[in-house]
């Protein structure tokens, strides 16, 4: 007789091991919901974050909109994971230009809708994976049903104009919101979880942890303690409050950093120059992006420079270097940061999908010229904020030259 298959560890009743892992593993062989070949499949991140965790990602209905590089690697890295679904929604068709710098379409697909292009593609990555797509216009769709089917959605390369809208009616659908996009070296991840609460796992301390706030958006909620590994694990859950991202635009830095010149002095320029851009497209100007030319240069320096001085930042930190490389950069995209922006923004997602773990709160900044990725937590109303502003340094003038090559 031909010897039979081994039952998945678990399966017979009893665990493979006496610890953690071997018992996720076996929970998940005993779970209805979960097949032997999922627990195979997807071993690992199953015993990096927990039986729990990987059901609510493998259940989850995700909306991607605007099918871009980055958007590309969103979706990869998602599918990848398990999620259970996702939604491909884009209006717009497959361009000589998206050959670059995207991997799920071909010179044949040139033409065809960008959304129904990926979408085959995608689906390779992973058949247990459901993939869907939208051909229509999404951007403007403020019915709260049509996004509440979702778990989350996620927005990328779109105008500031459009990630607000659809921001809005995420929230109106109480759903979270991600936006992103790449702007060749540079980039951003922006996160609206409205109201997120998540679990921190750490070995406790003799220092007994305080329920209440712990930050001007973050409290502790909760804490309750297991053992594993002869350690004493504490499980502790927060509650994080988000904001809009219209508000993020004209919202005070913390009160942390408005209070201190040597962290005022770090503030990354790049957020004076995203906030600029943001800014120029709510103007609702001719052109979406800046042109080469010399009014548009010079009015984007003007806006740079107050969005500068509105953010109290020490004028010399603006600098006209930075501010030529942006313009350069902007609306272009780069493989490596996308992929970079793409894994951070999807992990997030997986995160807040499996409540673990602290989100970003709520902007997160890329710098491909010196790898930083800074996180800035930005919100209309902070309590008790002493407004000292930085000692006066010459502005960056708004005639400044600045060159595009």
């Amino acid at each position: 007789m031909a010897d039979q298959a081994a039952p998945p560890p678990g399966v017979n009743g009893t665990f493979p091991a006496d610890d953690a892992a071997g018992q996720t593993v076996a929970a998940m062989a005993q779970a209805d919901t979960i097949t032997a070949d999922e627990i195979a499949l997807y071993d690992r991140q199953i015993r990096l974050w927990g039986v729990q965790a990987q059901e609510k990602i493998r259940t989850a209905n995700i909306l991607l909109v605007n099918i871009k590089a980055l958007a590309n690697e969103v979706a990869k890295n998602l599918v990848l994971a398990g999620i259970g679904s996702i939604t491909l929604a884009d209006h717009q068709v497959v361009t000589a230009d998206d050959l670059g710098s995207q991997f799920f379409v071909s010179e044949a697909d040139v033409g065809k809708n960008r959304a129904e292009a990926a979408a085959p593609e995608v689906q390779k990555l992973n058949p247990r994976v459901k993939v869907n797509t939208i051909t229509a216009d999404i951007t403007q769709q403020q019915d709260a049903n049509f996004f509440a089917p979702y778990d989350v959605i996620i927005a990328t390369d779109l105008p500031f104009t459009s990630l607000c809208a659809l921001d809005m009616a995420a929230t109106v659908a109480k759903r979270p919101f991600y936006a992103g996009a790449s702007h060749g070296m540079y980039g951003f991840i922006f996160a609206n979880l409205i109201q997120h609460d998540f679990v921190v796992e750490r070995e406790k301390s003799n220092k007994p942890t305080l329920i209440g706030p712990e930050t001007a958006t973050r409290s502790v909620i909760g804490a309750t303690t297991k053992r594993e590994n002869g350690k004493v694990i504490e499980l502790v859950t927060k509650r994080e409050l988000y904001t809009a991202l219209l508000l993020v635009n004209t919202s005070p830095l913390p009160p942390d950093m408005q209070k201190n010149l040597r962290k005022l002095r770090k503030v990354h320029p790049l957020l004076t120059c995203l906030r600029a851009l943001w800014s120029w497209q709510r103007a609702g100007r001719p052109t979406v992006y800046p042109t080469h030319s010399k009014e548009d240069l010079v009015a984007f320096t003007t806006l740079a420079t107050e969005t500068h001085q509105e953010l109290m930042l020490p004028p010399d930190t603006l600098k006209s270097d930075l501010l030529r490389s942006f313009l350069q950069n902007i609306g272009s995209e780069i493989a490596p940061v996308t992929a970079f922006l793409g894994g951070q923004l999807a992990q997030d997602v997986i995160n807040v999908l499996g409540k673990r773990e602290q989100p970003i709160q709520n902007l997160m900044l890329f710098d491909g010229e010196d790898s930083s990725a800074p996180v800035y937590s930005l919100h209309p109303i902070f309590p008790d904020i002493p407004v000292v502003p930085p000692p006066t340094v010459p502005a960056v003038p708004a005639d400044a030259p600045v060159i595009v090559d």
